[in-house]
């Protein structure tokens, strides 16, 4: 037998027939004869014999046979021991390590900046989906604020957290606030709250507007009123945003082609719940994450691998990046790619802080 009853334990024969399967139909496409296998696998092993593995290995479940064809393509199953046991993770060429290090480096300080090239370059690189999460920092501390009138009514906050982070509201008012009103607010709020905990600033803001306006004058009351709009629109941000490149690449792939796939894999980038909440897995774990098929848990990815991995600032992990692609996806080359622009867009946002 080829197969261990107890545990699914495949022994070195099977083993080495659905590694060939599983690499041949990533390559081709097509599902598996027995004929082709003998021939790529280089064993030495009767077409009998290798019907005998591959029917083991689809009552397993690592195989199964589509349709009426005498050939077989792997299951999620299959994949993930191939993943987990069988793969051969090849070096990167020097022409990809390239691309993502000189796309990375010569980018602006903007951090978004950062992360849209990075999630291009995910995308050009290996032909499939790149999605990059915005870096978001539990730890926000307001550096400064200032406040500009627009017309209308309406006030630009630009807000500086953690020393380099800017950040510009508009903000549609009541009433127009001269430029001085501005002024003296800004001064008042940067003496008070600049080096706070964003989260602390709102709980003084809350507890100042609370107090008699015996104790305020109208200056602080403008002041404390402005800054609140301001914070509490940062708390109403999404907590996590991301940017994908090359969602139509997927379009080339036969088991993702049809209309209604297409339609529904769109829905779900743009309405983006369910990719961020894998994301939001892959946040809290660490190293490269591997999701094949129905392991996402989300329907809509029950045809697609999802490989992600951290990056961090300071050691401090503040966002996820990865790429979105068919199960059929060159796991052997797209692991190491993935892996190696996290650790580059985190370098690189380093040195931009």
């Amino acid at each position: 037998m080829s197969f261990d009853s107890h545990d699914d334990t495949l022994n070195d024969r099977a083993q080495q027939l659905l590694r060939t399967l599983v690499e041949q139909y990533i390559r081709e496409g097509q599902p598996v004869g027995s004929r082709s296998l003998s021939r790529e696998s280089g064993m030495a092993l009767s077409a009998a014999t290798i019907r005998n593995v591959m029917a083991d290995l689809e009552e397993l479940g690592f195989v199964t046979s589509p349709h009426t064809s005498a050939g077989r393509v792997p299951t999620d199953k299959g994949y993930r021991f191939f993943v987990d046991t069988l793969l051969k993770v090849r070096p990167l060429e020097t022409e990809a390590v390239q691309i993502i290090q000189q796309g990375l480096v010569s980018r602006s300080d903007d951090p978004n900046a950062l992360v849209a090239a990075a999630s291009k370059m995910l995308s050009s690189i290996t032909q499939l989906a790149g999605v990059v999460t915005l870096p978001r920092q539990e730890h926000k501390e307001l550096t400064q604020i200032e406040f500009l009138s627009l017309s209308d009514n309406r006030v630009l906050a630009v807000l500086v957290t953690n020393g380099r982070e800017v950040q510009n509201r508009v903000m549609q008012l009541e009433r127009t606030y001269s430029s001085e009103e501005l002024r003296r607010a800004a001064n008042y709020l940067n003496q008070q709250f600049a080096g706070r905990d964003l989260s602390t600033v709102r709980e003084k803001l809350v507890a100042q507007l609370k107090q008699t306006r015996e104790h305020l004058n109208q200056s602080m009351i403008d002041a404390i009123w402005l800054a609140q709009q301001v914070v509490a629109s940062d708390e109403a941000r999404p907590p996590m945003q991301y940017v994908i490149a090359g969602e139509t690449n997927l379009m080339g792939f036969a088991e993702l082609s049809s209309v209604e796939k297409l339609r529904r894999l769109f829905e779900a980038f743009n309405q983006q719940h369910d990719v961020l909440h894998l994301l939001d897995q892959s946040l809290r774990a660490e190293g490269v994450q591997i999701f094949i098929g129905h392991e996402s848990g989300h329907t809509i990815f029950d045809d697609c691998s999802v490989i992600t991995a951290p990056y961090a600032i300071d050691k401090e992990v503040v966002g996820v990046l990865g790429v979105i692609g068919p199960t059929r996806m060159a796991y052997e080359r797209v692991i190491p790619i993935v892996d190696l622009t996290a650790r580059l867009l985190g370098a690189a946002l380093n040195n931009k802080s």
